[in-house]
C-alpha cells in the first residue's frame, strides 16, 4: 500500500462526511507522505490525522483486530498462501458483522483514550 492508495482511502472516507473527521494512524511513512499532507491541506480542516507515538502498538485498536484474525486463522489447517488469505478475509468480514466485538477493541484499557 502506497501513499496514493491511502489518499484514495481518505477520499472515500470523506465522501459523505458532514462533520470534521479525526483519524488516528501510526507513524508509517505513508501516513506522512507529501501527497497525503497535500490532500489533507486541501480539505481546509475537515480531516485531521493524529499520530500514535512510535513503538506503541498497544495504543492501536488495529492490533486487537489483527490478534483476533490471527486467533481465528491459527485454529485452521492452512495449506497455501491463497487459503491463508481467504481465511483472513473471512475473519475480517465476520468482525464487520459483530459491532459489539468492534466496540470491545476500543474498550481495551490502552485504547480508551479514543473514547474521550
Amino acid at each position: 500500500v502506497g501513499a496514493k492508495v491511502f489518499v484514495e482511502f481518505l477520499k472515500r472516507l470523506m465522501l459523505n462526511a458532514e462533520k470534521p473527521v479525526f483519524l488516528i494512524v501510526d507513524g508509517h511513512p505513508i501516513h506522512k507522505a507529501k501527497m497525503v499532507k497535500s490532500y489533507i491541506e486541501s480539505l481546509d480542516g475537515k480531516l485531521k490525522l493524529f499520530y500514535l507515538p512510535p513503538y506503541s502498538p498497544q495504543l492501536n485498536p488495529d492490533e486487537t483486530v489483527w490478534a483476533h484474525v490471527k486467533r481465528k486463522v491459527s485454529s485452521q489447517l492452512v495449506e497455501s498462501a491463497e487459503e491463508m488469505k481467504r481465511l483472513a478475509l473471512r475473519a475480517l468480514r465476520s468482525i464487520q458483522k459483530l459491532p459489539e466485538l468492534v466496540k470491545s477493541f476500543f474498550r481495551q484499557p490502552e485504547c480508551r483514550y479514543i473514547l474521550g
